[in-house]
């Protein structure tokens, strides 16, 4: 089992991910309205690409934008769970050894206590995002189990990799759970909504270009809009 989930199967669940995530982000943009979006992009596209990227930025600095301001707790938890989420998997010093093995390259890696901390919160922001959707009526009303069982996937990799690290049980079987567990994740990311990964990038874009361009960025500069 190990030997197939570190071999054909760790290949088939990486292609799926990296191929679905490229269809889901250029599908994003074939998906505007050509009169209503493009348009103006591709006529302004210094003022577009400015927005673009003041957008994006704005919103990956933790309290950069009024919208993050405005809910502290929820901005420490979301940056608690998604800096955790994408440290972890790509500079864990163990997945690098795996990464070497299989294709010869190897990132920087974390320090295994920095690890931990961060590994630990991605739990622990898991278990909080998972509270505030039971407890706030304006969240809970929108949550399906669908939203429940994504978490979980998203959390699964995390606490099944805890265990193998502090061999609580059988260490080769907790392994294996992890190795599992995250195939199993980069393959749903694509049909989910864990596709905002990449789709973040590509909304916070869009309408970053959006406010820079039609919605007061260039108000008296004669444009049509």
């Amino acid at each position: 089992m190990y030997k197939f989930l570190t071999g054909p199967m760790f290949w088939l669940s990486l292609c799926i991910c990296l191929i679905g995530m490229i269809v889901r982000f250029v599908l994003y943009f074939k998906g505007l309205s050509w009169q209503l979006d493009r348009v103006a992009y591709k006529a302004y596209p210094v003022q577009g690409f400015k927005g673009a990227m003041n957008s994006i930025l704005k919103w990956l600095i933790p309290f950069g934008t009024y919208g993050w301001r405005k809910q502290p707790f929820m901005t420490v938890i979301f940056f608690g769970f998604h800096t955790g989420a994408i440290l972890v998997p790509l500079f864990l010093p163990a997945h690098n050894l795996f990464l070497k093995e299989k294709i010869g390259i190897s990132l920087i890696t974390l320090n295994p206590v920095f690890a931990d901390i961060l590994t630990w919160s991605v739990i622990v922001s898991a278990f909080f995002l998972i509270l505030r959707r039971i407890s706030l009526p304006e969240v809970r009303i929108l949550t399906t189990a669908y939203d429940y069982f994504i978490l979980l996937l998203s959390m699964a990799p995390f606490i099944t990799g805890l265990i193998a690290r502090y061999e609580i049980g059988s260490y080769s079987f907790w392994l294996t759970a992890h190795i599992l567990c995250g195939e199993a994740l980069l393959i749903a990311i694509p049909f989910t909504k864990r596709s905002h990964i990449v789709l973040f990038f590509a909304s916070r874009a869009q309408l970053g270009m959006d406010y820079a361009i039609k919605r007061g960025g260039m108000k008296g500069k004669g444009m049509a809009w």
